[in-house]
């Protein structure tokens, strides 16, 4: 089983049949399932007081069992089901319990509930009595665990279906992980999410999380230009292009230049600043990777300064100003091209391209497809979405990077791991983890070149 595997739900019952087809029950399943939440639900609980609450289907099924199981295992238990049980797997559940069920919560009050109303097969609202009646107990509870998804979040979106939904300490992702625990603003009430494996196999097609990369130190022959020799193209504002290089520097590429039309002051002494004409800078055969668009500036000289650069047909990462220039009859055929948009940039590349579609990953993933280009979605749920089809999230990094220039940093990192030999899809998910991890080594409050120069301790740790 791949534990990166992001399915919908669809993908998780027919993935579900697999197993059912190969001779397990549907109660054996649950019994499984169920059976890995309940052990960690009895390791953070400890000897504590549980409320189990139950839905009519086999999430509630799941809840009947985790009772009984959490029950075998001395903790005091109390199950609420507002609903008689409408799977023949959820009625042997709720006999294999065996015990009490309240169908409201009477003020009931205990250390720990555990949400087994509804899980990731819901896609409407909870009514009002059951959201009701799960606010309510959510407020009695010191700690809150969900398992599979939270009740009344959409698997799939990660859309909050109810006003004043309860948040979580913990939610137990059931056999894979679903869209919701990645995605805004369902991840933000799911606290601490932990994956229960049930032997679900890998799906083809399935998105992934992006995941710590697996890199190598270079070759005992290694030289400055056998590492990968990057550019970063610079422009009217060269700040943005500064920053960008100097994260390319420390980010695996064997050489960067800067061409600048311009000295641009003080910066690394590392970094190379080429001030000689595009065409001429440009035609190095030795070029593995260009960067341009973080300073470029708008004006009639950007846009030719774009032009020229991708008729280069080089390995291209297209950046901030670069993606509100880029037309569809500016890319070569095939293009070997990452593209790094924010929601304002996606939105525009999206109408250039005659897009339509509603969330960032789908957006991601037409646009992909429509152009021929990766597409690094950035944003609070970052997508990475190939040509192919083929579909990464982002976990989650430190809020602290919503500054001005971090996202020139993650341009010149995916612009170095490109020039080092990365596929574009391949060095977009090493962009991203590499970027959040060197914002989480940086603590709070950090600059973006600061942010920059940690990219090195964090390409060590792949090492």
């Amino acid at each position: 089983m791949n534990s990166s595997q992001i399915l919908t739900a669809s993908q998780m019952q027919a993935a579900e049949q697999r197993i059912f087809d190969r001779g397990t029950s549907v109660f054996e399943l649950m019994q499984l399932a169920a059976g890995g939440a309940a052990e960690w639900i009895r390791r953070l609980a400890g000897g504590r007081s549980v409320t189990v609450l139950c839905g009519p289907g086999n999430n509630g099924g799941d809840g009947y069992v985790i009772a009984h199981r959490l029950r075998e295992f001395g903790n005091e238990v109390t199950v609420i089901a507002p609903l008689e049980p409408k799977t023949d797997a959820a009625q042997e559940a709720r006999n294999l319990w065996g015990g009490a069920v309240l169908t409201s919560g009477n003020r009931q009050g205990a250390d720990i509930l555990v949400d087994c109303l509804f899980g990731s097969g819901l896609s409407r609202p909870l009514s009002g009595e059951h959201a009701l009646l799960l606010r309510d107990l959510a407020d009695r509870h010191a700690t809150r665990i969900a398992i599979d998804v939270p009740s009344g979040i959409a698997s799939d979106t990660g859309a909050l279906l109810n006003d004043k939904l309860p948040e979580f300490d913990v939610t137990l992702a059931l056999g894979a992980w679903k869209f919701a625990h990645w995605l805004l603003p369902g991840r933000a009430k799911m606290g601490t999410k932990r994956l229960v494996p049930i032997g679900v196999e890998d799906v083809e097609g399935a998105a992934h999380a992006v995941s710590k990369p697996r890199l190598a130190p270079p070759s005992l022959d290694a030289h400055k230009y056998r590492r990968g020799f990057a550019a970063v193209v610079g422009g009217s504002m060269p700040g943005a292009a500064v920053l960008a290089s100097e994260a390319a520097m420390r980010s695996g590429a064997g050489y960067v230049k800067l061409f600048a039309d311009q000295a641009t002051g003080r910066t690394d002494p590392g970094l190379v600043i080429d001030t000689s004409p595009l065409a001429e800078a440009l035609g190095d055969r030795r070029l593995d990777g260009i960067l341009i668009g973080p300073g470029l500036g708008r004006d009639d000289g950007a846009e030719e300064r774009l032009s020229y650069a991708l008729s280069m047909k080089k390995p291209t990462v297209l950046d901030a100003d670069a993606l509100m220039l880029l037309r569809p009859d500016m890319l070569p055929d095939d293009p070997v091209a990452l593209a790094t948009p924010h929601d304002g940039e996606l939105e525009k590349l999206c109408r250039a391209f005659s897009v339509v579609a509603e969330s960032r990953r789908d957006r991601a993933l037409a646009l992909a497809r429509g152009s021929g280009m990766v597409v690094l979605a950035k944003g609070p749920d970052s997508a990475i979405a190939a040509p192919d089809g083929r579909v990464c999230l982002v976990p989650p990094a430190p809020s602290w990077l919503s500054i001005a220039g971090t996202g020139d940093v993650l341009a010149g990192i995916a612009v170095s791991r490109l020039a080092s030999g990365a596929e574009p899809f391949d060095a977009a998910c090493e962009a991203a983890w590499l970027h959040s991890r060197a914002a989480q080594r940086c603590g709070a409050a950090f600059t973006a070149m600061e942010l920059a120069h940690a990219v090195s301790g964090a390409l060590a740790e792949c090492l």
